[in-house]
């Protein structure tokens, strides 16, 4: 097959006015079609915002996130805030034991290195979100497609593309993906709260943590209306895990803006990633002392 050849406005208004010729007897020149002069369609073209290019200096946004463990108290809000923003089917006390509970966001214990598990002191509690790491290894693994880190950064998941082979649950480093084992069950009380923005899925396809992407676009729509860029506050508490989370430990944004609060956090000193030596070059940091070299309070 051909590949279709892209034409402009302009040719586009000249072929239609000789096909209405043919079909009419007139001549073209006699048709009362506009015509956009071709330096005017390019200034068109250069003021229609692209979405993934709305910043103040043009630039594309890498979304990241930033959790401050030192502020974070564990609640569990992201937790809940995440399952009842996405659609995220709710699962009994099987499969918990299980572990085929699907879960976009989790509390996940550290614990102290080099000590026995059983007496292990758990260091922090890690809200543990996908990582959308720069070098997903999920993406290289996917035999149709299903997963790809899209122009700003987020590795998106297609669900009606996915075949359920698990390949990029495999290749995981973070366990961050989940498989629909059955067909989610939500109850009758519950489905009128179900947000219509994020579409259910279906068993037999995986899912993650989206950095709760409807809302970006909801936000990049909202800016492109007003006929601004978009700005770091718009974004600051944007997924539902960092808007429910009372200390605000949570923040997002673009990495790639100097003056972003995330940005700042990334380049704190308390930041670090996980598991940053396998390459994966995660975009979540974590902010924290050392628990390890904190002294302990004796009284």
């Amino acid at each position: 097959m051909k590949p279709v050849k892209n034409i402009g406005r302009r040719d586009a208004m000249h072929s239609l006015a000789a096909t209405l010729a043919s079909l009419t007897g007139i001549a073209p020149q006699d048709l009362a079609i506009s015509e956009v002069d071709e330096e005017e369609e390019e200034e068109v073209e250069a003021r229609e915002p692209i979405p993934w290019q709305q910043t103040a200096d043009g630039h594309t946004p890498r979304w990241g996130m930033a959790i401050d463990l030192d502020k974070c108290t564990a609640c569990g809000g992201c937790v809940t805030s995440c399952k009842t923003e996405n659609n995220v089917p709710m699962a009994g006390p099987k499969p918990e034991a299980e572990g085929t509970a699907i879960s976009w966001m989790s509390l996940v214990p550290r614990k102290e290195k080099d000590v026995d598990r059983a007496t292990a002191e758990i260091l922090e509690l890690l809200p543990t979100p996908c990582m959308h790491c720069e070098d997903a290894p999920c993406t290289k693994v996917c035999p149709v497609g299903a997963t790809y880190v899209n122009p700003e950064g987020l590795v998106a998941q297609v669900w009606d593309r996915c075949i359920g082979c698990r390949y990029c649950q495999v290749a995981c480093p973070y366990a961050r993906r989940s498989f629909n084992w059955t067909h989610p069950d939500h109850p009758e009380s519950y489905r009128s709260a179900l947000n219509p923005d994020v579409a259910t899925r279906p068993d037999g396809v995986v899912e993650k943590c989206t950095f709760c992407h409807h809302r970006i676009r909801d936000k990049k729509h909202e800016a492109r209306r007003e006929a601004r860029p978009i700005v770091d506050k718009d974004f600051q508490y944007l997924p539902a895990c960092a808007e429910d989370c009372p200390a605000d430990a949570i923040v997002f944004g673009d990495l790639d803006e100097p003056g972003s609060k995330v940005a700042k956090m990334a380049d704190s000193p308390r930041s670090r990633r996980l598991l940053e030596n396998l390459g994966t070059k995660p975009k979540v940091y974590y902010l924290a002392r050392d628990r390890r070299d904190a002294p302990r309070d004796e009284s």
